[in-house]
């Protein structure tokens, strides 16, 4: 194998080499401190700019003016499919020089910090930019902007209300961020923001041309509970639901439908808030113009329950035209009562103009008119002295209302419900919806009143109580009540007695109690005031003055005439002296123990 000959250059300037030194090219010496100059400014969590010196299947080769230069995976390049050898990229340095002394970079990390730097920029700047829509989320979707992923609402898409999401999928459209949370990296844009400061102007032209009563065409952009929002070409106005129509609207989904094409007319506007308050219904003539002009006070009309309330029913008799029946017109019923007891919304009714004012556009109607009152013929069908079955409907402490039909009220009057019972309150006596007999003893006419009473369906049973219960008898009778004052006594016959406390004193110096059943004698008896007045010690101490005559020296008789002349104090009966003779005996007993 011959050897090559390599021939020396024939201008090589040697006396440059020996200095170092080569012609058109810096020191040695100034190279070292450019290069020294370079790893200076270099600095590890920065991004800066390097050139492409090779590339493999699996990595790219970077010079960055460092010492060595740095490899970084392919797979962060994928998105430029045409990259080559000398292109400019973009690296982030991550460090200088790892545990095996090399420069590591990225490329995909210097994207990212870029694209942060471009998205803070844009909220500062309130900068359009463009984003790629690549999928919906829940709420929204999700939108790459600088190759951030950054979240759009839903909200913020439209002006108008969406319906249909997936159509914005694969769009790319303008945004402007709107908000940014530098903690979490989360971005937020919107597409409504850019319109909203198109029809800001637009608004204002329109709304500086708008004058009330004028009529335009618009589109239904939204329905709600309490109306409807319309399209006025870049502007909204809303139709109040009561401004929808005439009649009674309880949904406006009854009278409109979203995107229709509907005539409106402009009833106010405020050029500082933009809002606009339209109206549909005054397109059309009121419906009270068009009522029957023959209708007058009296006549009947027919009618659909549209609302109830606790006080009446509003009955619409036609489109519009609505008039009110007041619960106190619907039942010639005293008593109080609420609407509801008597209709319902839906009700088809039949009733009465009572009222009729078309100025003001009011009218009023009534039910029981159709009918007949029954206080017309009250002295035939009720006369005084008749009896009844009437329906217990309320309490007062000192009586008892009652309705024998409806319309005809009466009052039955503590005092009259018992001959013998000293009722406290009524509900001792009855209860709230039971029947009771009644007889009609006055009637008052005017003010539509019965007065009644019950104990009068039985005789008087004090007329035989004045021959049973005479001042000085003696019967047995029951504590049932104990008061303060005495005690209340059950006598036979239904009737009670009143003893007081020294009247109830038992012979052994004992009080009566409750529930002890003892005889008692009469002291009082009033016929005119119910009463009677009873002793049960008086029995003893009868007795007792008794035993003493008996024991006491014998005086000469009185003359016959002075005895027959000597007024009677106490009416002696069988009673009395079955029981002086039961003492005597006790007495005489005791005496011989003694």
């Amino acid at each position: 194998m011959s050897e090559k000959i390599v021939s020396p250059i024939a201008d090589f300037d040697w006396d440059a080499y020996e200095n170092g030194t080569t012609a058109g090219s810096k020191s040695r010496e100034e190279l070292q401190n450019t290069y020294d100059e370079s790893l200076k400014t270099a600095k590890e969590n920065e991004v800066v700019n390097g050139t492409v010196k090779s590339i493999s299947k699996r990595e790219v080769r970077v010079d960055i003016g460092m010492k060595s230069d740095a490899i970084i995976p392919v797979s962060e390049f994928r998105y430029n499919p045409d990259l080559k050898v000398g292109d400019e990229v973009e690296v982030y340095i991550e460090t200088l020089e790892d545990k095996n002394g090399q420069l590591r970079l990225s490329h995909k990390k210097a994207c990212q910090t870029r694209s942060w730097d471009r998205v803070n920029e844009a909220l500062e700047k309130d900068e359009v930019i463009k984003g790629y829509v690549k999928s919906r989320t829940k709420g929204g979707m999700i939108v790459d902007v600088f190759g951030i992923e950054a979240f759009l609402p839903g909200s913020q898409i439209d002006v108008r209300p969406i319906r249909d999401y997936d159509v914005f999928v694969d769009k790319t459209m303008e945004f402007k961020v709107v908000k940014i949370n530098q903690e979490y990296k989360n971005v937020v844009v919107s597409h409504k923001a850019l319109i909203e400061a198109e029809l800001e102007q637009q608004k204002k032209e329109i709304i500086s041309k708008l004058e009330k009563g004028q009529v335009l065409e618009g589109k239904v952009k939204n329905i709600t509970a309490y109306g409807v929002f319309v399209d006025l070409g870049g502007v909204d106005g809303l139709v109040h639901i009561t401004d929808l129509s005439w009649g009674r609207v309880s949904d406006p989904h009854e009278v409109v439908e979203l995107d229709q094409d509907i005539k409106v007319v402009i009833l106010d506007f405020d050029n500082e808030k933009k809002r606009i308050a339209l109206g549909i219904k005054q397109l059309e003539p009121h419906p009270w113009d068009n009522l029957d002009a023959d209708l007058k006070v009296g006549d009947h009309v027919k009618g659909r329950v549209v609302v109830m309330t606790d006080y009446g029913a509003f009955v619409e008799v036609q489109p519009g035209v609505e008039g009110l029946i007041h619960v106190s017109e619907m039942s010639w019923s005293q008593h109080l009562r609420s609407a509801q007891d008597f209709l319902k919304a839906g009700d088809e009714v039949e009733a009465v103009v009572l009222t009729l004012d078309r100025d003001e556009r009011k009218m009023s109607l009534g039910l029981k008119q159709l009918k007949a009152d029954p206080w017309e013929n009250i002295e035939e069908k009720y006369a005084i002295g008749s009896r009844h079955t009437a329906k217990v409907r309320n309490f007062t402490h000192f009586g008892v209302f009652v309705e024998i039909e409806e319309g005809v009220d009466g009052l039955i009057h503590i005092s009259d419900l018992s001959w013998t019972k000293k009722i406290k309150h009524p509900s001792e006596f009855t209860q709230i919806g039971n029947d009771i007999e009644v007889q009609v003893l006055e009637i008052d006419k005017g003010n539509r009143r019965l007065s009644l009473g019950h104990k009068q369906l039985e005789e008087n049973p004090w007329d035989e109580f004045e021959g049973t219960f005479t001042v000085g008898s003696i019967h047995e009778g029951t504590i049932i009540e104990v008061l303060d004052k005495g005690a209340v006594v059950a006598l036979e016959g239904g009737v009670e007695g009143f003893a007081t406390p020294k009247h109830l004193v038992k012979e052994d110096g004992t009080q009566a109690q409750l529930n002890d059943k003892l005889p008692f004698k009469v002291i009082e008896f009033n016929k005119d005031s119910k009463r009677i007045i009873l002793s049960h010690s008086r029995i003893a101490e009868d007795a007792t003055k008794a035993e003493r005559r008996e024991k006491a020296p014998r005086r000469d008789k009185k003359p016959a005439a002075e005895a027959v002349s000597a007024p009677a104090i106490e009416k002696t009966t069988l009673g009395d002296l079955d029981a002086l003779q039961a003492l005597k005996e006790q007495l005489q007993k005791a005496e011989k123990k003694g």
